[in-house]
């Protein structure tokens, strides 16, 4: 039998093709990959039911936190509240370890959710983690685990990431750093956890200015700047005297401190996810402010599965054990590109019992990795000078 042809005349016209059947599932998922967003990959998820059953083998995803809900409060605070911008860090703080957070955000969990009876097994089983509220299915209502707050449905990423089985990279972008601190003033974490802390590398300064009159000048690998002192301060390498006399070590232990608390805050929800996702080789918990970086890898996720974080009894986070830390700093530090630091402060931190074992915490690389441009070349200026060790005991 021939083919159909078009005959305008009887109405006939030929059946329309859809390109996107000819393409394997292959192309489709990296399509999807590509995406990444998991509020894009719900809306494709409504698309066709190819499109359905293929998003949850997607292997990278990104949750862009949209707002953060205490248990207690359930009043939104996002990245453009003022108030919280103008808040001080203790206030911040106590909102993120004592008001039992979740991280909520506006997805179609209808497309991703499991069925009624799934939901009512995860009720009953689920952990009290502040992450752990119940998904969204066709007439659920907020009695069924969600949090309604001004009439949206809110869920939290463990629940919207339950029905996506497949995932290797993972990504979660909390809309701003939970750490109050001054406009101008300079504060970077990153924080590698395994069951508890590996490492923390914490970045400071007073305040970042820039140098407009200063000349660009490339920097070797090593951080050596040519024309271009560590610090355009006469010293030594060592801290001055009004460094302990007028508030500048205790401003630089509150830092080191309520960083670390955030991080392990951190930590500590991201419990759900690790356990139910066993496919995942990288996890990093981040925020819209780049102010903190949590990150896993695939040995340091098995850890956790294999043997269970050990939780505060202050608070919902990872207790934090005994420390060794190792702070340089420098008045003033002037960058290649012109940025000038003043109060510059860089402390790397490990557990007293790895320290005997891990590579030296001194190496420039690995402190200068743990932050983008211009605060890398920062780190390797500062290790430069000279080093102050200190202890901290478990909390």
């Amino acid at each position: 039998m021939g083919s159909l042809r078009s005959d305008p005349v009887h109405g006939i016209r030929p059946e329309p093709i859809d390109h996107f059947d000819r393409l394997p599932d292959s192309i489709l998922l990296l399509v999807f990959n590509r995406i990444g967003d998991v509020k894009a990959l719900g809306r494709c998820c409504a698309v066709s039911r190819r499109f359905h059953s293929l998003v949850p083998q997607v292997e990278n995803v990104v949750v862009r936190v949209d707002c953060v809900i205490s248990d207690d409060d359930c009043s939104p605070s996002s990245s453009s509240n003022g108030k919280s911008r103008s808040a001080g860090p203790i206030s911040n703080l106590f909102r993120f370890l004592l008001g039992g957070i979740v991280k909520p955000f506006q997805a179609l969990v209808q497309l991703l959710g499991p069925k009624r009876s799934a939901l009512n097994e995860t009720l009953n089983t689920r952990s009290s983690s502040s992450l752990s509220v119940g998904p969204v299915g066709p007439g659920a209502d907020v009695g069924d685990g969600e949090m309604e707050q001004g009439g949206v449905t809110h869920h939290s990423p463990t629940q919207v990431l339950r029905n996506l089985n497949e995932i290797r990279f993972l990504r979660i972008e909390l809309p701003s750093g939970e750490l109050g601190i001054d406009d101008g003033v300079l504060l970077r974490w990153r924080a590698d956890f395994g069951s508890t802390l590996d490492s923390c590398v914490i970045l400071g300064a007073a305040s970042v200015t820039k140098n407009v009159n200063l000349p660009v000048t490339e920097c070797g690998n090593d951080g050596f700047c040519p024309n271009n002192s560590i610090a355009n301060v006469d010293d030594n390498g060592s801290i001055p005297e009004s460094f302990y006399t007028n508030g500048g070590l205790k401003l630089r232990v509150v830092w080191t401190i309520s960083s670390l608390i955030a991080a392990s805050a951190r930590h500590y929800l991201l419990q759900p996810i690790i356990a139910e996702h066993k496919t995942l080789d990288s996890l990093v918990l981040t925020d819209a402010d780049g102010q903190g970086v949590l990150c896993m890898n695939r040995d340091q996720l098995e850890e956790l599965r294999v043997k269970p974080l050990s939780a505060s009894s202050a608070s919902k986070r990872t207790l934090v054990p005994a420390l060794n830390m190792r702070l340089w700093y420098a008045p003033q530090l002037e960058l290649p590109d012109g940025v000038v630091l003043k109060g510059a402060t860089l402390v790397a931190i490990r557990p007293s019992e790895q320290s005997a074992s891990k590579k030296e915490i001194s190496d420039a690389s690995w402190l200068s990795a743990a932050f983008e441009e211009p605060y890398g070349t920062a780190a390797k200026m500062l290790v430069k000078r000279r080093t102050y060790c200190l202890e901290m005991n478990s909390f």
